[in-house]
């Protein structure tokens, strides 16, 4: 009763929107952080990234143990050690201390991404797996638009550390809930643990590159969106992280809509090239309304921060699909690799890019990786056929 393929889906969307806000929400706290500590922006983008080095650290090495010992022993322990690491975030002092605390949430965080796309693999088929890969990857916008909502004021209220410590608890109470309802799908087969490297296909690591380079207006976005409204349009911050909120609502109703797309085509390369595309215009968009009028810069960014979420869930995916059953869980933290390592280098670079050149020209600079993802994307090397792209219908059970 409590293992049907959508309560496991249920539970993986709302465990790893927990971890989301408590990663990823900590740029919804940086004009609390500036303000009360004297913080720059460079130094509070700095902190705001800190947990990617643990996600970048831990990333390859969960995918390899969820691979040998399955998704429900991993994800566990990962949720749990989030939520610890994230109370600890609250309670210490000193900004180093800060950043350490959530370089180990992030390396804990990581084990959720991996795992709980494995486990997605193993309940669903073909047909239904880009839109169940979609609400998987919701879970990023819903997290971030959970953190957007709740951390401004809480921070207000609470302070900005202490505001941690609701998305520590949703962390510590959903790792009791993976371990009852998450099963586990270790490698057991001989012919799995001997299967080959699935490197050898340049398609994989295209998909790679291409979900890197799209990580930047992804991030940008996530980051600066709110940062740019209170500084640049005069909101105060919990005005901007309510509409942030819905906007990343929208951001995860396109993942949801961008998997279907893909099963409905029959393909996940051409609708993330499309998606691709689509980001590049929308960072033009925002820089030119920078310039001539602050409607058109909310629309762009407004737009950037839906788009750039979309193609997430596609790019999974496709990892995972040409990665097969046996590689899958280290496939997909390659995949988290990149675009982790990208977006730890995104915020202080763009961030110093500001303050450099201002925004206008920053944000179009940005714009140059989305439109080299387009290029990137292997459409014309993509299989068509749902059979080419199958895995295995007991590789993971």
């Amino acid at each position: 009763m409590f293992r049907s393929r959508w309560s496991i889906l249920a539970v993986i969307v709302v465990a790893q929107t927990g971890s989301i806000s408590l990663l990823y929400g900590v740029p919804f706290l940086i004009p609390l952080m500036r303000g009360t500590e004297g913080i720059t922006l460079t130094q509070a983008g700095t902190i705001a990234a800190a947990p990617l080095l643990g996600v970048l650290a831990m990333l390859i090495i969960w995918g390899a143990l969820a691979d040998r010992f399955g998704e429900r022993l991993i994800m566990t322990v990962g949720t749990l050690g989030t939520g610890v690491c994230g109370v600890g975030a609250a309670l210490i002092d000193g900004p180093v201390a800060l950043g350490l605390a959530l370089v180990a949430a992030g390396g804990f965080g990581s084990s959720i991404n991996v795992t709980s796309g494995r486990a997605i693999l193993a309940a669903f088929d073909v047909t239904q797996r880009g839109l169940a890969m979609g609400i998987r990857q919701s879970a990023q916008p819903l997290g971030l638009s959970l953190a957007a909502v709740i951390l401004p004021p809480l921070g207000l209220a609470w302070g900005y550390r202490e505001a941690l410590l609701v998305p520590a608890a949703i962390c510590l109470v959903m790792g009791l809930v993976v371990a009852v309802v998450v099963p586990s799908h270790p490698r057991g087969e001989r012919s799995q643990v001997r299967a080959p490297s699935p490197y050898r296909d340049m398609r994989l690591w295209r998909v790679h590159m291409a979900s890197a380079l799209l990580v930047w207006p992804q991030f940008i976005g996530a980051v600066f969106a709110l940062t740019y409204l209170v500084t640049e349009q005069g909101w105060d911050p919990v005005s901007a992280g309510a509409l942030l909120a819905v906007v990343q609502l929208l951001g995860a109703g396109g993942r949801i809509g961008a998997g279907v797309w893909s099963d409905r085509v029959d393909s996940r390369m051409r609708p993330m090239r499309i998606i691709a595309a689509a980001g590049t215009v929308s960072m033009v968009v925002w820089a030119l309304g920078d310039v001539f009028a602050p409607a058109v810069a909310l629309f762009g960014l407004v737009a950037v921060t839906i788009i750039a979420a979309c193609p997430n869930g596609l790019s999974f995916t496709a990892t995972a699909e040409l990665a097969g059953p046996a590689w899958a869980g280290r496939a997909m933290g390659v995949q988290n690799t990149g675009q982790n390592s990208m977006a730890m280098a995104v915020a202080p670079a763009f961030a110093a890019l500001v303050t450099a050149i201002g925004w206008p020209l920053a944000l179009t600079a940005a714009a140059v990786f989305p439109l080299a993802a387009v290029g990137l994307t292997p459409v014309r090397g993509e299989r068509s056929g749902r059979a080419a792209r199958a895995l295995p219908e007991r590789a993971l059970t």
